[in-house]
C-alpha cells in the first residue's frame, strides 16, 4: 500500500522560503503523477503543483507560479515542493498525494482533486510576522 509522508513545513517569516518534501514509499511511481494541494483555514483544498513521474511534465497554479518550484529525486522516491517568496496568504497545510489515471501532469490534473487517491497527513506552513 502506498504511504505518503510530508515534511519540511514551519513557521516563516514573509519573503522566507521553504522546502517541502513528499517521501513515497510502497510503491513505484513510473507512471505516477505526484499533486501537492493545500488547504488554508476555512477553505478548500486547492492544487498547487504537479510532476509525471515517468516524463518530467510539471504545471503549477496560478496563484503560485513564479514562486514555486516541484522537482523529484528518483532515487529517494522524493517529490520536493520549493516555495519562495512567501506571502501570508501561503498560510496552510500542505499535502502531497498520487493519482495512476494520469501519466502526466497538466493544469487539468491540477484542478481534479478527487482523482487522487493517496494522501500525505499534511504539513504545516505559517507565514507570519
Amino acid at each position: 500500500q502506498v504511504q505518503l509522508v510530508e515534511s519540511g513545513g514551519g513557521l516563516v517569516q514573509p519573503g522566507g522560503s521553504l522546502r517541502l518534501s513528499c517521501a513515497v514509499s510502497g510503491a513505484t511511481l513510473d507512471e505516477a503523477v505526484i499533486g501537492w494541494f493545500r488547504q488554508a483555514p476555512g477553505k478548500e483544498r486547492e492544487g498547487v503543483s504537479c510532476m509525471g513521474m515517468s516524463g518530467g511534465s510539471t504545471a503549477y497554479a496560478d496563484s503560485v507560479k513564479g514562486r514555486i518550484t516541484i522537482s523529484r529525486d528518483n532515487a529517494k522516491n522524493t517529490v520536493y515542493l520549493q516555495i519562495n517568496n512567501l506571502k501570508p496568504e501561503d498560510t496552510a497545510i500542505y499535502y502531497c498525494a498520487v493519482t495512476r489515471w494520469y501519466g502526466y501532469c497538466s493544469d487539468y490534473v491540477i484542478h481534479n482533486i478527487g482523482d487522487f487517491d493517496a494522501w500525505g497527513q499534511g504539513t504545516q506552513v505559517t507565514v507570519s510576522s
